[in-house]
C-alpha cells in the first residue's frame, strides 16, 4: 500500500512510520506545521508542533530512507481548532480540541490531500486499535487515544492506520531505541499544542479580553466573588474559583451563564449528573438501534460509566448514567463503548453534550 506517515516529530509517530515501513509498504513521511510562528514553540515547551519537532520528524525519516515534506496546515489549524475552541470558551462551553484536531485536521483535511495525491490510507502513531473495520482502545490504557478518535466516520477509519495500538508505550520506546532514533527518550507532549506553556486561562484572556461577572453561590443565590471572564472556569472545577464561604465547604463550578457573565458555584451533593443530551452524534460503524445499553466516557482520561441511551430529537441521544457523575460540562464529547466485559473495549461512536440535568437517584434501566 502508498502510505502517508503523520509525523509529530515524538517517538509514537516515528515507531509508526517505522513499522509500516517494515510491513513493506511504500511510505512518505509528513509534518503539520500548524502554527503560524513555530519559532516561538521553542524547545523544552509541552505541546508540539514546534521548528525541533519538525526536525525531529525529518531525521527520523531520513533514517527510514523515505520521502518527507512540511505540509502548511497553520490557517485550516487556526480556522478549524484554534478559533473553534475560543469561541466554545466564550460561550460558557468546554472544548476538546485534540478531537477537534482529529477529526477536522488529521482525518479531514489531510486524508483528503492525502487521498488526491493517490495514497491509499494515513499512519499516525495514535494508541489505538482497529481490528477488522472497528475502533478499539489501545493494550496500554494508560495511553489509550480511542476518545479522541471516537469522532471519526466508518470512511475515515477504513483510510486509517493505528500500528500501536497493540502495545505498550514502553515497548515503543523500546523499539524506538533499538533502531537508534534520538526520539526514543523525547518526552509525551502534555497540555494543548496551541498553549505550549499550559496558561489556558491567560491564552483565553488575551483572546478574549476581560470580562467581568459574578461568581453566586447556588445554596443561597448570594454573590460571593468576581471574576475576569467566564473563559477561565470548567464546570466542576473546584481549584482557583478565587472565592471564599463561610462554611468552607469545598465548592464546585455548576453552571456558566455567558450572556449575563455568571460563574455559579456549590457544593459536592450539587454538583451531581444523571442525565446528558447531546448534539446529533457521529458513529464509528453502523448505527446502533436505540435504546441501547453501553458504556460512556465523558473525558479524554476518565473512567468510562454504564449507561442507557435513548434518541432525542435531531439526531442527539439522551444519555442516563447508573451513577450520577460530577463536572460534565457542555461542548464535552460523550465517547459510547459497548457494554459488555468482552467487548467494552469497541467504541460505538460519540455526540457533543449540550445540556444536562441533576438526577437524585442512580438509574439503572
Amino acid at each position: 500500500m502508498r502510505l502517508l506517515a503523520a509525523m509529530s516529530g515524538g517517538v509514537d509517530s516515528a515507531v509508526a512510520a517505522a513499522l509500516a515501513v517494515d510491513a513493506g509498504h511504500d511510505v512518505t513521511g509528513v509534518h503539520l506545521a500548524l502554527s503560524p510562528d513555530r519559532q516561538t514553540l521553542r524547545s523544552g515547551a509541552r505541546g508540539c508542533c514546534s521548528v525541533e519537532d519538525a526536525h525531529d520528524a525529518r531525521r527520523v525519516a531520513d533514517e527510514l530512507g523515505i520521502p518527507f515534506y512540511v505540509w502548511d496546515l497553520a490557517d485550516r489549524f487556526r480556522e478549524d481548532v484554534v478559533d473553534d475552541f475560543v469561541a466554545e470558551y466564550a460561550a460558557g462551553r468546554t472544548p476538546n480540541p485534540c478531537l477537534r484536531c482529529n477529526e477536522k485536521i488529521k482525518f479531514t483535511a489531510v486524508l483528503d490531500r492525502a487521498r488526491a495525491l493517490g495514497f491509499d490510507a494515513v499512519v499516525t502513531g495514535h494508541h489505538a486499535r482497529l481490528a477488522d473495520g472497528e475502533l478499539r482502545r489501545s493494550v496500554d490504557a494508560a495511553k489509550d487515544q480511542s476518545y479522541v478518535l471516537g469522532v471519526l466516520t466508518p470512511e475515515q477509519l477504513a483510510a486509517a492506520m493505528f500500528p500501536l495500538g497493540g502495545m505498550t508505550k514502553d515497548r515503543v520506546r523500546e523499539i524506538a531505541a533499538g533502531r537508534g532514533f534520538a526520539v526514543a527518550t523525547k518526552a509525551d507532549s502534555h497540555d494543548i499544542c496551541f498553549i505550549p506553556d499550559g496558561d489556558t486561562r491567560g491564552f483565553l484572556a488575551r483572546k478574549l479580553g476581560s470580562r467581568p461577572g459574578p461568581v453566586v453561590d447556588a445554596a443561597t443565590g448570594e454573590t460571593v466573588g468576581e471574576h475576569e471572564g467566564t473563559y477561565g472556569f470548567t464546570v466542576g472545577q473546584r481549584r482557583g474559583l478565587g472565592v471564599s464561604v463561610g462554611d468552607q465547604q469545598p465548592r464546585y463550578v455548576l453552571g456558566i451563564e455567558p450572556v449575563t457573565r455568571t460563574v455559579t458555584i456549590g457544593t459536592a451533593d450539587l454538583a451531581g449528573v444523571g442525565e446528558i443530551s447531546t448534539a446529533a452524534a457521529t458513529w464509528t460503524a453502523a448505527v446502533p438501534e436505540l435504546p441501547f445499553r453501553a458504556q460512556v466516557q465523558l473525558r479524554a482520561h476518565g473512567a468510562a460509566v454504564p449507561c442507557m441511551v435513548t434518541a432525542s430529537g435531531g439526531g442527539g441521544l439522551v444519555i442516563r448514567l447508573d451513577e450520577a457523575q460530577r463536572g460534565i460540562a457542555a461542548g464535552q464529547s460523550a465517547v459510547l463503548y459497548a457494554p459488555d466485559p468482552e467487548q467494552g473495549d469497541l467504541v460505538l461512536g460519540q455526540a457533543t453534550v449540550e445540556t444536562t440535568r441533576e438526577r437524585e437517584e442512580a438509574v439503572r434501566p
